[in-house]
């Protein structure tokens, strides 16, 4: 008798490849190859304005439609329709390679596409059971997806065909989560007011800020800091990131099989704790363990991104689940730009201390945490 593998798991591994098929298109498209291409041909104070305010209209239409898939339970179908869009706007991106007014604006519509996909993608995890598992698998997914575009898809990829191969791609990874995943049916009248009303939520946004804000700079300038800290080559400090993303392959499976035995209100304040830890370990890691740090960087990673959407589906309202997930879209972008002027700000009055701006970086999660512990105090 053929075994058959249970159902829970197949919906795990569907979400799981959408995950990695958005990870290879941001680290392929959105971080890699459209900003060295649209740079020659537009003033990158404009590409980097029109990339913010893409942001903005993201958040403000998440904040609309988010509503309207709440109360009227159609997040599947905003998912699939905003899925498909996006790979439409990415692939467009091929004929329109010519002519890079244009093609910015293609680019634009395509990371607000995204961001919704995205918002209504987490809330489908309102019917998974395990929750935590099927988050972390996402993340360890993503953590591999975006690995083996970098180091075996991007040498052999050129412009503009590029477009259009992580395009399909992209779409050929959602395909099992649009045909598998399930509508939450829940459904009830949402006031957008009312969200911004709710402390609890709020203050939870402000301490997740606190650890998101540090590990969206990590990510950020890792590779100056080993190169002004350690006077590294390229070679050893692409290896140590590198070993980055096993330990986020690691730690997304770890942290969410955890999240679903022991709880995510249990497992989410974790992270401050480990944030923390890992700024001191930095300051005074020698060379020697450098290896170390990489894999713990990817582990810590691991946790927020596998833990944070679970934390919302499960101690907020879940008939607006759909509207508090474009916050959380939210609190990364903002966290990315404010930690890189804070890490900015630091360098300056510590006089390009690399190591002590690390470290006085590290404070942020312990802010997070005593906003954490007296927003959780007050349930």
């Amino acid at each position: 008798m053929r075994s058959r593998i249970p159902r829970k798991e197949i919906k795990s591994l569907a979400f799981a490849l959408y995950d990695t098929g958005e990870t290879i298109l941001g680290a392929l498209v959105v971080s890699t190859f459209f900003p060295l291409y649209i740079t020659k041909h537009i003033d990158v104070k404009i590409y980097s304005l029109s990339y913010g305010i893409s942001f903005l209209i993201s958040f403000a239409s998440a904040l609309f439609l988010g509503k309207i898939a709440d109360e009227k339970a159609l997040r599947k179908k905003f998912f699939t329709f905003f899925t498909l869009l996006t790979s439409l706007f990415l692939i467009s991106l091929t004929p329109l390679y010519g002519v890079p007014l244009i093609a910015l604006f293609a680019f634009l519509f395509m990371l607000i596409s995204h961001q919704q996909a995205m918002v209504f993608y987490n809330s489908l995890l309102l019917n998974f059971e395990n929750k935590g598992f099927a988050s972390g698998l996402g993340v360890s997914f993503g953590y591999i997806g975006s690995a083996a575009a970098l180091i075996f898809l991007a040498k052999s990829l050129k412009e503009p065909e590029v477009y259009t191969t992580v395009g399909v791609l992209f779409l050929i990874l959602a395909i099992p989560s649009i045909l598998l995943l399930e509508n939450p049916k829940i459904s009830s009248e949402v006031s957008i007011k009312e969200v911004f009303k709710d402390k609890n939520f709020l203050l939870f946004l402000v301490s997740l800020f606190s650890i998101t804000e540090v590990a969206n700079t990590l990510i950020a300038m890792m590779g100056v800091y080993l190169r002004e800290v350690y006077s590294l080559e390229n070679p050893e400090i692409y290896r140590i990131i590198g070993l980055s993303a096993l330990g986020g392959v690691i730690g997304g499976v770890f942290w969410g099989i955890l999240t679903d035995k022991f709880s995510v209100n249990k497992i989410f304040p974790i992270g401050f704790l480990l944030w923390f830890s890992f700024f001191v370990f930095l300051f005074f890691a020698t060379r020697e363990i450098l290896i170390l740090v990489g894999l713990i960087a990817g582990f810590s990673l691991a946790h927020l991104w596998s833990t944070s959407r679970v934390y919302i589906v499960e101690n907020f309202p879940k008939e607006s689940v759909s509207v508090r997930m474009s916050f959380l879209s939210l609190t990364e972008r903002v966290a990315s730009s404010f930690g890189l002027f804070l890490w900015s700000f630091l360098l300056f009055i510590t006089k390009n201390d690399f190591k002590l701006s690390a470290l006085l970086m590290g404070i942020l999660p312990l802010i997070g945490l005593g906003v954490y512990i007296f927003t959780h105090g007050k349930r």
